[in-house]
């Protein structure tokens, strides 16, 4: 029997953690579809010793000596990829203690359960004090990280989701953004003025309404021998590639909003769906980063889904499923997806607004983390920041406030910049996409989507993390993220 070099030994260590995250994900989609209330605590605590046994099997002690030895083994390009990717892998995993992993795994379940009941009973006394449990174990993971990779404790949160982003650029294209947003916001709210009140004539049954998602990810080409669609409180794409699991909410009077959260996760599914099969199980075959696969699922909410085309391919199926006895008619649903009002609701946003509902959360979790406010401080500067970017107020209402996202209570702090971050690469994608197929819009008008997925899973799916975010834009746009395409979409649509 041939001895295995220290790359194979690699591939079979990291297959076999990918068996176990497995297992952890669809635990963790059950916990939020299907499991009872009863259940919770016995699902916690399983899924916390799972968390402990994965990070005890990802920090084996011959690792590095296997990661040293697979620097000076005759790797070609694409093993040196994803030796990069399981190095950066086991960085991460490494720098923190086991029982930190542990208590920070009961922590964040304890919270999110609770985040459920106590954001409708808009209970922020009894959310601050579990929200306060999960930040400190935040600030304590992040201070060990900043440690052993040289970065401000924020940054090194960021890192786990954008691998070389930091504050310093993150705030330079947060400052590009703020310098035309607001006035650009104000223009097209003031050309919206004489737009007639929207109407829905509901209730529209939940039934009805999975009926006609599902004939939209039909459209989408979503692979249903691999994934399915069900309900959550937060909308969410979980699984693994091989069985992707999208949730959404229904709301009895207002469709609109489910079924543009459905496109929207669509657009994560089909990633994943479409990554490389012959790595799945290893770190270069997973997605490049958030922003990346926010990317992906706001080109086909806001880049595909708003657009004129799709929304008068959307009219029919929408009579067909929901509006039978009155029929919608096609201006009155373009309205519904392009109207631009500022509102409480980050997931309900539209495309214009929903930038400073990230960059307010970024400015929040920043501080957090790097100890200049505290969770006491959140519900009146959340308050204050609505108002400043918004002309909103949260005095008093956390439910539609501060308490309003999962993100917080998950412990998924230095997630909220992957929003925008994706919004800006869909747009550079898609204008990338127009100049290298100039007769893609007249075939998504005319109903063919397959030269769009088809540059998508040539430029993006397939390529995975085998070049970093920047290498990985430059190759698909010719240039690395550039808001300028983001703003040129915003005013060729809104304008």
């Amino acid at each position: 029997m041939t001895k295995q070099t220290a790359y194979q030994q690699l591939c079979e260590h990291f297959k076999h953690l990918s068996k176990l995250s497995h297992l952890n994900s669809i635990c963790g989609w059950d916990q939020a579809t299907m499991m009872p209330d009863g259940g919770n605590q016995a699902r916690a605590e399983a899924l916390a010793e799972l968390a402990v046994i994965i990070h005890e099997k990802s920090t084996r002690p011959e690792m590095e000596q296997w990661l040293d030895q697979a620097q000076q083994e005759n790797l070609n390009p694409m093993q040196q990829a994803s030796l990069r990717e399981m190095s950066r892998s086991w960085r991460n995993q490494t720098a923190l203690p086991a029982d930190l992993v542990k208590a920070k795994s009961l922590a964040t379940a304890h919270c999110e359960h609770a985040w459920r009941e106590q954001r409708g009973a808009n209970d922020w006394k009894a959310f601050q004090v579990n929200l306060q449990a999960v930040m400190q174990l935040a600030i304590e993971e992040a201070q060990i990280r900043a440690d052993k990779t040289g970065l401000n404790p924020y940054d090194a949160m960021l890192d786990l989701y954008e691998p070389g982003m930091q504050m310093q650029r993150l705030d330079k294209v947060f400052s590009e953004l703020q310098s035309w947003l607001p006035d650009l916001i104000t223009k097209v709210v003031n050309k919206q003025a004489n737009w007639p009140e929207l109407t829905l004539n509901g209730p529209f049954p939940s039934e009805q309404q999975k009926k006609l998602g599902l004939a939209v990810m039909e459209k989408l080409q979503f692979d249903f021998k691999h994934g399915r669609l069900d309900v959550s409180a937060h909308p969410f794409c979980g699984g693994v590639p091989s069985d992707v699991r999208i949730t959404t909410r229904y709301e009895d009077e207002d469709f609109t909003r489910s079924l543009m959260g459905i496109v929207h996760e669509t657009g994560h599914a089909r990633y994943e769906q479409n990554l490389p099969l012959d790595y799945l199980d290893l770190p270069v075959g997973q997605a490049r980063s958030m922003g990346i696969h926010e990317s992906q699922s706001l080109f086909f909410e806001m880049q595909l889904g708003r657009s004129q085309a799709f929304v008068e391919q959307l009219l029919p199926l929408v009579n067909q499923h929901l509006c039978q006895q009155q029929p919608m008619q096609l201006e009155e649903l373009k309205q519904h997806y392009l109207s631009v009002k500022p509102g409480y609701i980050r997931v309900d946003a539209d495309e214009l607004t929903y930038p400073a509902h990230v960059m307010l959360r970024y400015e929040l979790e920043r501080d957090l983390i790097n100890q200049d406010i505290k969770v006491a401080d959140i519900p009146e500067l959340w308050d204050q920041k609505m108002q400043q970017y918004l002309g909103l107020s949260t005095k008093g209402n956390y439910r539609d406030g501060c308490m309003q996202d999962v993100h917080w209570p998950a412990g998924l702090i230095g997630y909220f910049p992957s929003y925008s971050l994706g919004a800006m690469y869909a747009a550079q994608f898609h204008a990338a996409l127009v100049k290298a197929k100039p007769d893609t819009p007249k075939a998504v008008a005319e109903g063919s989507y397959n030269e769009v997925f088809a540059w998508l899973q040539q430029n993006i799916w397939s390529q995975a993390s085998i070049y970093d975010t920047d290498e990985l834009v430059i190759r698909a746009t010719g240039e690395t993220l550039n808001t300028y395409y983001f703003e040129q979409h915003l005013r060729q649509r809104y304008l």
